[in-house]
């Protein structure tokens, strides 16, 4: 498994198993089943209610913690300093562990600084490894960058063939924060997995053009976390470390990108005025 160095040093997956909408019923049995099929990194979040369910799939695994990397990440009703230091306690007694190795801020809305103020506390105690943001754009990042004792080691954004986010990629470098994918695979959006592109190139490596996507994302340096509840789907976007993409091949793909979300616009009102109202449930 391809592996990347935090700014801590904090050595972390480029592949692993995400577990956004997958009905908490469902999760314990995908997780335990994800570790089976060689998965070492897990990403999840208080937000997606299947926190509990994730901390049982690692128990029945049988693999011990510390050869696991667990992501997880605070979500915006537990913005704030105590209520984020509350719910970090939560997530860990949750999760069944003593260490979360990456805690990210969920979303930019309510008082986000407050939030990075009890993760940074936590980091220092031991109890979160590695900390960071999620779906913070370029000018949200810059302002917490500067204004935290910690600056941010991962920003976590829509990354996929189709959203490579190159404006931001310069920005994180810069600042020494490592970029993480959710949605790699666009959900399947735009017709990601028949794109005449990507099956063209994945025919010449024998490989779909889901896994196509996939190498491309991590031969390009960014975190990928894939989610799927079949076994088979499971081992095939994990089967991406075998080949490696062409020049010519890895510019083909990045011609593909349209340069925009293919889900929510950060900066329209609606969409703020929609996590605004989430956070108050």
């Amino acid at each position: 498994m391809e592996t990347v160095t935090l700014r801590n040093g904090v050595v972390m997956p480029m592949l692993g198993y995400g577990v956004f909408q997958i009905a908490p019923e469902d999760t314990a049995r995908c997780v335990a089943e994800a570790i089976a099929a060689g998965y070492r990194s897990l990403d999840t979040a208080q937000g997606y209610f299947n926190e509990a369910e994730v901390g049982e799939g690692i128990a029945r695994s049988g693999v011990p913690r510390e050869e696991l990397f667990l992501t997880t990440k605070v979500w915006i009703s537990n913005g704030g300093y105590e209520k984020a230091k509350a719910s970090i306690d939560e997530s860990l007694r949750k999760l069944r562990t003593d260490y979360i190795d990456l805690m990210l801020v969920h979303q930019p809305f309510n008082d986000y600084y407050g939030t990075y103020r009890a993760m940074e506390e936590a980091y220092r105690a031991g109890k979160l490894r590695a900390i960071g943001v999620s779906n913070f754009m370029m000018d949200r990042f810059i302002d917490i960058a500067n204004f935290t004792d910690i600056p941010p080691m991962v920003d976590q954004l829509e990354v996929h063939v189709f959203q490579q986010q190159k404006a931001a990629r310069p920005i994180l470098e810069k600042y020494g924060a490592q970029l993480m994918a959710w949605a790699p695979l666009a959900e399947g959006k735009h017709g990601l997995f028949t794109n005449e592109t990507l099956a063209r190139i994945g025919r010449a490596h024998g490989k779909t053009a889901a896994q196509v996507d996939l190498r491309f994302l991590v031969q390009s340096g960014v975190i990928v976390i894939p989610k799927s509840v079949h076994r088979e789907r499971m081992e095939e976007n994990l089967d991406v470390c075998d080949f490696t993409l062409t020049d010519e091949e890895m510019q083909e793909i990045g011609a593909l990108d349209l340069g925009h979300s293919l889900f929510l616009d950060y900066y329209a009102p609606d969409v703020a005025e929609m996590f605004v109202q989430a956070g108050k449930v």
